[in-house]
């Protein structure tokens, strides 16, 4: 029997070897920039996630919105917030700054929501300070201070005035009110020329090309600068002699019978009212009614020398009637405490368009004829 030659027994299949150890420099490279690459990439995204989780939980006031709020306090800012504060009004703020009361209130509110806070406290008749505001209150008067110090520096150098100065201005206020005082201001500024427009129409100040208007008006244009100048009254006078030959007159109803001298366009007057006050300005009477006027026109000089002459009792603003004691040939007022109401409101205003626009030497005539007549008790 022949026997089968015996198998060798299988063994198991060895395990793969490692990998064995770059054999080149190049591959040793190769496999450390891998590795490095590896651990970059986990740490960046470590920190990705930890910066996210950060600014979720502090939020931080934008760039562009810390760029309006240091751009809203700038020294021009913190100079119109003090005066308010000083003025304790926007409207006199806006006429110390000559500035319109819109433009003054509107760059309040850009200051207030570029900062996103407010500054003040409104109500329909006062004023106050936040306490936001009252913090910043002492701050801004360093800048107000130190702007205000340097405007005196400069003034000598800014009060040389030249060039021509172009004055709108009814004709009873530029008649009776301006040359006295432009002549006196003239002597402080010879190099300053003057052209008048003296009209009752109500001018256009940019179309126009005038400087400076003077107007008896109640509602000024809210985007041209007003500055209250003179409180006048409305009142009737009579030569001394028309007045004693009349007699003692008991109201304005004595007028109907009487001779008027009127200033319009019409003889017959429209229905106007009459105020009796007391000598505080408490009213104490009040008449309406309407006049027929034995000469009228738009000529205010010619009815005052008619008056003046005995032809009549005059409506005159008061402040161009000489009274008896100061002159010859003055008037005296026959309703004495009582005065003619008036659409146009009871003060001269001086008009002028708002900086950069506006003329500074029209302001400066301003604020010279508002501290002359606040010398003769007569400004405002």
């Amino acid at each position: 029997m022949t026997s089968k030659p015996r198998q060798p027994p299988v063994s198991p299949s060895p395990s793969p070897a490692p990998s064995p150890a770059p054999s080149t420099p190049a591959a040793a490279a190769t496999a450390t920039t891998t590795t490095t690459t590896t651990t970059t990439t986990t740490t960046t995204t470590a920190t990705k996630t930890k910066t996210k989780t950060r600014t979720t939980s502090a939020p931080r006031l934008s760039r562009s919105r810390r760029t309006a709020a240091d751009q809203a306090l700038d020294a021009n800012a913190l100079e119109l917030f003090a005066r308010i504060a000083q003025a304790g009004s926007f409207a006199r703020a806006a006429r110390d700054l000559e500035l319109t009361r819109a433009a003054v209130s509107r760059r309040v509110a850009a200051i207030e929501s570029a900062v996103g806070l407010a500054l003040f406290a409104r109500s329909t008749r006062s004023l106050s300070l936040t306490e936001a505001g009252r913090r910043l209150q002492a701050r801004a008067r360093v800048v107000l201070e130190a702007t205000e110090g340097a405007r005196l520096a400069l003034r000598s150098e800014r009060d040389q005035l030249s060039g021509t100065l172009r004055i709108s201005a009814p004709p009873v206020f530029g008649n009776h009110v301006l040359p006295p005082l432009l002549a006196r201001f003239q002597a402080l500024h010879p190099a300053l020329r003057y052209e008048f427009l003296f009209t009752y129409r109500r001018v256009d100040l940019l179309a126009e090309g005038v400087d400076l208007a003077f107007r008896a008006t109640a509602q000024p244009p809210e985007d041209w600068v007003a500055q209250p100048l003179l409180r006048y009254a409305v009142r009737a006078y009579a030569s001394p002699a028309w007045a004693a030959a009349a007699g003692p007159l008991q109201g304005p109803q004595d007028l109907l019978h009487l001779s008027c001298l009127l200033v319009g366009q019409h003889e017959d007057a429209s229905e106007r009212r009459w105020l009796r006050e007391d000598a505080q300005g408490r009213p104490l009477e009040e008449a309406a009614l309407s006049l027929r006027a034995a000469a009228w026109g738009n000529d205010h000089e010619v009815l005052l020398a008619m008056a003046r002459a005995g032809g009549g009792v005059v409506l005159s603003p008061d402040f161009c009637v000489p009274t008896a004691t100061e002159s010859g040939g003055g008037l005296v007022d026959v309703l004495p405490g009582w005065r003619l109401t008036v659409k146009e409101g009871e003060w001269i205003q001086a008009l002028s368009l708002p900086m950069p626009a506006g003329s500074e030497t029209a302001r400066a005539l301003v604020r010279f004829i508002k501290e002359a007549l606040a010398e003769q008790g007569a400004g405002a």
